[in-house]
């Protein structure tokens, strides 16, 4: 049986699969458009708060209107006591809560350190924090400008109380997330990860289509043919068809979104081949397995969640336990979005990430070696019946 004609009867059983096409095509294209909405705003925005100002006095307004000012937070009400100001925190009619104490205008003219109190809804993390920032940072301006007026009376030039108001300054200068948004930080990983999902998913329904046909006894050229044919060309395509995805998601999807690029061509395509050739193995190893098509999805999208909290980029690798972390490594995922974070994130040198290259490459021929042991195995439980007859 000549190549070509292997290679038409496995094109065939991709593209007049449906789940197939949509799962390849549609699924890869609505991901990138869909998956980057909730994170269009880098961070989130004008978070309402509710102000309890047990002072009234002048500078506590003034306070009330510097955290107004922000761009994280924003004054909605003004409650007479913390118990009201609590209550509209529970009932989810604020973000966060603004507690100004009583005397806080005097301990500020005795020189001592009033404690002002906010509080956020933390079920929302991103929310929490972005509260929290903003109420620390109009506080901290205004304890800023106490001291630096402090200075002054005691006989300091405004130009020398200014730098000198605080011991230790803090100068952020981000590297690898220029904007310090959530774009930058988690689409990069996240899209390796979807790419490898769905490829797992198309390689899977193929051999998992086919496992359905043998138990309704009907057997076709995947039980004929040399089973490594079979695997190196169907492997070979579902590579071919996703390097034009990954060009899709690494570059015009990356640019459109403001992800930085830093990685060079060569090397993003010399990553790019053992990921995509680990992956569509490995899918073949989970279609072998399962002996329904529709099990593949199930599968795969029940394995999303726990495989993102345990690849390193969502939850730090040092707070998983051991055995997570090195169950995460039989993944492709993990050792790609490694090396492509580290290369087009991060600027690394190839030679930095050759260890996740080698994986990648380590994992390719395991997987391929365990799926052709597996349809080597399905052929020669249908020869066991031929050769009982006999």
């Amino acid at each position: 049986m000549s190549w070509r004609h292997i290679l038409r009867l496995e094109l065939k059983a991709i593209f007049t699969n449906p789940a197939i096409i949509f799962t390849v095509f549609g699924g890869v294209l609505i991901y990138s458009l869909l998956y980057p909405l909730p994170y269009a705003q880098q961070l989130p925005r004008e978070q309402q708060i509710a102000v309890v100002n047990l002072d009234n006095s002048p500078i506590s307004r003034t306070l009330v209107r510097m955290v107004d000012a922000t761009p994280q937070v924003k004054v909605m009400r003004t409650a007479s006591s913390l118990d009201e100001a609590k209550q509209w925190l529970l009932n989810r009619d604020v973000k966060g809560i603004l507690l100004i104490p009583e005397h806080f205008h005097r301990d500020l003219l005795l020189g001592s350190s009033p404690t002002v109190s906010f509080s956020g809804d933390a079920a929302l993390f991103l929310v929490y924090g972005t509260v929290v920032e903003g109420l620390a940072t109009a506080t901290g301006t205004l304890s800023a400008k106490a001291k630096v007026a402090r200075m002054v009376v005691e006989g300091n030039s405004i130009a020398l109380a200014a730098e000198q108001y605080s011991a230790m300054k803090l100068s952020m200068q981000p590297v690898f997330n220029p904007t310090m948004g959530y774009i930058n930080y988690i689409i990069p990983a996240v899209f390796v990860f979807i790419l490898h999902q769905t490829l797992i998913i198309g390689t899977g329904l193929v051999s998992a289509t086919q496992n359905e046909a043998r138990t309704r006894g009907e057997h076709g050229y995947w039980d004929v043919l040399p089973a490594w044919q079979i695997l190196f060309v169907r492997v070979a395509l579902f590579t071919l068809i996703y390097v034009p995805l990954c060009a899709y998601y690494f570059g015009l999807s990356f640019d459109t979104y403001g992800i930085s690029r830093l990685a060079s061509m060569g090397d993003m395509v010399a990553m790019t081949l053992p990921f995509l050739i680990s992956v569509a193995a490995f899918g073949v190893v989970v279609g072998e397995l399962l002996p329904r098509k529709e099990l593949v999805t199930v599968v795969v999208v029940l394995s999303s969640l726990p495989l993102v909290f345990s690849m390193g980029f969502v939850w730090p690798v040092s707070a998983l336990p051991d055995p997570v972390h090195w169950l995460a490594q039989l993944i492709p995922a993990t050792p790609a979005i490694n090396g492509f974070l580290r290369l087009n994130q991060m600027g690394a040198s190839f030679a930095q990430v050759s260890g996740w290259w080698l994986q990648l490459w380590g994992q390719a021929g395991f997987y391929a070696l365990i799926a052709f042991a597996l349809i080597q195995k399905k052929r020669r439980q249908l020869l066991q019946p031929l050769n009982s007859m006999h």
